[in-house]
């Protein structure tokens, strides 16, 4: 991968990490890293111990904005119900949303069913991940490659960039926000000539162990978005019409409780394609 810095005229600007790293330092840092992941490294994460491609589109989907402890026992779940891409092509959405109920932004759930369906008609994963799936960035392809196949990339996420961070970008002016393309060239050196599924995992893992100890160093990231708080939130709302729309039951107590937000839900439902309104009543889209 290649990256262009743009310096700003400071000395100390994230542009002047890169002319400073040394093999030796690198070396260095690979060796906390994989340290940290032979001691202390989440080995036992179920979607640790698969290369099926479809299983590893699941994780990856569902750990987008969700905890990994929320996305463990969901995960064994939606898999129980989908054992197989061709399965969940052929679950109805509101199969899919019942599932999936629990673990919110249940568009993700939908662009999965609506990927799956794809990668069916394409007739594997590998070949559809060359052209555009639902809800699949490049960041989801390029995990899915690294993670199912093994295949050399560089994965930027929060973690990853918290380790980074921490390790080549703490003597960068504080208020000087980092960008992943100011962090690839180095994520690209560290990677070079390490097992990419595994360096990725470990990388991972230890950047949930720094984010501990120092206050999240992903926070000075441009990539860095802080969640907002789900209590009482659009998404709970939501969440709550599809769960009970996915069970069958009547939303209409729903409003009494949510009252003018409730509206609102539905109708972001519903431009989603999430929800359509047949014969004066709700229901979840086929």
């Amino acid at each position: 991968m290649k990256s262009s810095v743009v310096a700003n005229g400071h000395s100390n600007n994230a542009s002047e990490v890169l002319r400073k790293i040394s093999a030796a330092r690198i070396r260095a840092f690979r060796s906390v890293v994989w340290k940290y992941w032979k001691e202390n490294g989440r080995h036992d994460l179920p979607w640790r111990k698969t290369i099926d491609p479809y299983r590893i589109l699941v994780s990856e989907v569902m750990l987008q904005q969700t905890q990994v402890p929320r996305v463990i026992e969901k995960y064994k779940e939606f898999l129980k119900a989908f054992p197989t891409v061709q399965s969940l092509a052929r679950g109805t959405l509101a199969d899919v949303l019942k599932v999936w109920s629990g673990l919110g932004y249940n568009r993700r759930g939908k662009y999965l069913h609506e990927a799956a369906k794809e990668i069916v008609r394409i007739g594997n994963i590998k070949e559809a991940l060359d052209g555009p799936l639902p809800g699949v960035g490049p960041y989801t392809r390029a995990a899915v490659r690294v993670f199912a196949y093994n295949e050399p990339d560089v994965l930027i996420e929060t973690n990853i960039r918290a380790v980074y961070i921490h390790h080549f970008y703490s003597s960068v002016l504080h208020k000087t926000a980092i960008e992943d393309r100011q962090i690839l060239p180095v994520a690209t050196k560290a990677a070079e000539g390490q097992d990419p599924r595994t360096w990725h995992s470990a990388l991972m893992d230890y950047g949930v162990h720094i984010k501990k100890l120092h206050k999240n160093p992903a926070r000075r990231s441009t990539g860095y978005t802080k969640q907002s708080k789900f209590e009482g939130s659009l998404r709970q709302i939501r969440g709550a019409v599809l769960k009970a729309l996915a069970g069958g039951a009547e939303i209409i107590d729903l409003r009494s409780r949510y009252k003018k937000r409730f509206d609102e839900a539905v109708a972001g439902l519903a431009r989603d394609g999430l929800i359509v309104k047949e014969k004066g009543k709700w229901r979840v889209a086929s």
